[in-house]
């Protein structure tokens, strides 16, 4: 390769270090591709810098404005994606193994930007409500706010994933305005700062709000106080090891671990060799087997199956491994590749002699085991390799030994009770595959596993169509499991953000309570002027901005046409002698009349910047209505989300939610719920 590269750091903004120190190898062939460097990173100046300049960096944009820059950033680095394939090869990666690594790591950043323009607000404080009345008068009210920390995030990641384990953790703890500090296990260092480069290239990531460290990260941990956070992937080993740090502890900061654990896929009993599942159950071990080399911490290592069907599974899985082309992963019809590292490579080869003692090898290297390609007689290579034990009620081995690699252990049982026990016997798993066409196996099934589970994924012919596979986790999906599997929670949606986030409870009036949270509390002051909220476009209109409406009197030719126009003749509308034997005592109005009742009580018709209502939340009918019953309603501006979206005439236009309360004559509340609309700028 010529002049061998150095691997710099990103530290306070500049690119770090020029001498080489530790040498980093091809996984395809072993050859010398990159150094990391000597220089020691000053971790003081790493933590002031990003306290100091990238919390006042992020904090400058709200919610919305970081979620649409994760955006920006995504597109970006979708438009460059191949300049990562072409480095990624070199972990020993094959196309597919990539793509999840390297799309699956940008889409993931689109996936974030998507959640949170949907659900997050324009400003810095996120309402967790809804709120809650502390007083019988109503002046004394209590909610829960969530905002941002004020500190940092430390991302210390695996290798097996070096692009979507960093965006992954970044993605949410940017959302949240925390700027990251990303450690990359040093084997495979060279693709995150490949990402990290382009992501600075793009000119999208404020100040301070990225950092990179190469090589070890010292006394980076020391340094960290209670409004940090830590995020790590890799061994359970060395999770608790780091989570033991003395200062850590001190300080009470927050550290999630997602550790590798023993995941295992349950054949049920009802599965014969001649359902289709028990093909979906063959392939789906053998993918896991094989995708990544069998570096993925989701994995498949423990295959529990009915005894009685133990030789045709194994039959089954010998032949599908016994087709898979292992090599260098650029050449065609190559289906795997190779591990990490050459010390991967003895590390797998050392559990896999202590898996196999007293167990039964049913395939392996002696099964024609020969990786194609030029060069690869040096490379990482690991043949799949396929584990048979009988006795695994008693074998310790198999529940606490991990091959990281291509490796997996056939296991039998006697009935499904016996089945989830193996499983539990993992200690704390990522992910457990159910393989199942009898719903009340999964029923009783489900609940037992998931009590040592992160995720339990059932697969059968019906949901096979769509599945996304044993091994994928998904941004809206919790990712982590209890036990060995580190006992944290990653992606999921918002809730990632959450976790890096401060919830505080708040109590005052709900006049106050509003002003905090930048929503209208219910009992809070409201504003009524001369201008119907309607008529106000979305820069004037403000949260509190309010309409009392006239009233209007339910009469029985309305139930009667409604019934009509709808279609709803249910007896309480219609039948006086049934609707007295209910505890209602008479008939009473539809609940969808109440609703649009109400509507045509607030709603201004003539055209305005309110363009399109797309949804009710929170309805709930609190009290009934009876004929000749007078209502009125009361919609005051909730919330307001400025998305910075425009509409296809390039009009801007926000998202406004509005509170309805609607009353009988006796001021009682009968129905209640949100609005949801999208409004114009005056822009």
């Amino acid at each position: 390769m010529g002049n061998i590269a150095t691997l710099q750091s990103l530290i306070a903004g500049r690119w770090h270090g020029t001498e080489a120190q530790t040498p980093l190898h091809s996984a395809l062939n072993n050859e010398l591709i990159f150094h990391t460097h000597a220089e020691k990173i000053d971790f003081d100046e790493a933590v002031t810098y990003a306290r100091k300049t990238g919390v006042k960096q992020l904090m400058q944009l709200d919610f919305q404005k970081r979620a649409q820059r994760l955006k920006a950033l995504a597109l970006y680095m979708m438009e460059r994606k191949e300049e990562l394939y072409e480095i990624s090869h070199l972990t020993g990666a094959t196309r597919p193994d990539s793509w999840v690594d390297v799309e699956g790591g940008i889409g993931t950043l689109f996936a974030y930007a998507s959640m949170g323009g949907r659900e997050l607000p324009s400003s810095n404080v996120l309402h967790e409500g809804p709120a809650i009345a502390l007083g019988k008068r109503g002046g004394f009210a209590g909610t829960h706010i969530l905002v941002p920390r004020g500190g940092l995030a430390v991302h210390i990641n695996a290798f097996n994933f070096p692009i979507w384990g960093m965006l992954e953790k970044f993605a949410p703890s940017f959302l949240a305005a925390m700027p990251c500090i990303v450690k990359p296990a040093t084997a495979t260092s060279y693709l995150t700062h490949a990402t990290v480069k382009l992501m600075m290239e793009s000119g999208l990531l404020p100040e301070g709000a990225l950092q990179l460290v190469i090589g070890s990260t010292g006394d980076l941990l020391d340094r960290l106080g209670g409004f940090d956070a830590v995020t790590f992937t890799g061994s359970a080993d060395t999770a608790a090891k780091l989570k033991a740090n003395q200062n850590l502890i001190r300080q009470s900061v927050p550290f999630t671990a997602e550790a590798d654990s023993l995941n295992c896929a349950i054949l049920a009993p009802d599965v014969t060799p001649d359902d289709p599942e028990f093909d979906l159950f063959v392939k789906e071990v053998a993918r896991e087997m094989t995708g990544k080399a069998g570096q993925k911490c989701t994995a498949i290592r423990r295959v529990i199956v009915p005894e009685q069907h133990v030789d045709a599974v194994g039959q089954r899985l010998r032949e599908r491994l016994a087709k898979i082309t292992v090599g260098n992963p650029k050449m065609e019809g190559v289906r795997m590749g190779a591990l990490a590292s050459m010390d991967q490579h003895r590390d797998v080869s050392e559990r896999v002699e202590m898996l196999a003692r007293g167990n039964e090898v049913l395939f392996s290297a002696r099964d024609g085991f020969n990786p194609v390609g030029e060069g690869c007689a040096n490379g990482a290579f690991f043949a799949p390799t396929l584990l048979l034990c009988r006795n695994a009620s008693v074998n310790e081995a198999v529940h606490d030994i991990e091959a990281f690699g291509p490796v997996s252990t056939l296991m039998t049982y006697r009935d499904i009770d016996e089945a989830l026990d193996l499983a539990a016997r993992g200690k704390g798993s990522l992910v457990t595959t159910l393989v199942t066409k009898d719903p009340a196996i999964a029923a009783h099934a489900v609940p037992v596993a998931a009590a040592s589970h992160g995720r339990v994924h059932i697969l059968e012919r019906e949901s096979a169509v769509d599945s996304t596979g044993h091994g994928s986790p998904l941004p809206q999906l919790k990712h982590g499991g209890p036990g060995r599997a580190g006992g944290g929670e990653e992606l999921g949606g918002i809730r990632a953000v959450k976790h890096f986030l401060q919830r505080a409870a708040v109590q005052g009036s709900p006049t106050m309570l509003g002003a905090v949270t930048g929503e209208y509390v219910r009992g809070g002051a409201v504003k009524e002027t001369d201008i119907h909220p309607f008529r106000r476009w979305f820069e004037d209109l403000e949260v509190g901005h309010s309409l009392l409406t006239h009233r209007r009197t339910v009469s029985e030719a309305d139930i009667v046409n409604f019934g009509g126009v709808s279609g709803d003749y249910f007896y309480m509308h219609f039948d006086e002698i049934a609707a007295k034997d209910t505890q209602f005592g008479k008939r009473i109005a539809h609940g969808y009349f109440v609703l649009s009742a109400a509507a045509g009580l607030f709603v201004s018709p003539a055209p305005g910047p309110v363009l399109a209502n797309y949804g009710l939340d929170n309805l709930r009918f609190v009290a009934p209505v009876a004929i000749g019953d007078t209502i009125r309603a009361r919609l005051t501006c909730k919330r307001k989300v400025d998305r910075n979206r425009t509409d296809e005439q390039g009009r801007g236009q926000g998202v406004v939610a509005w509170d309805v309360q609607v009353t009988n004559q006796h001021d009682e509340l009968v129905a209640s719920y949100d609005i949801l609309t999208l409004v114009q700028k005056r822009g």
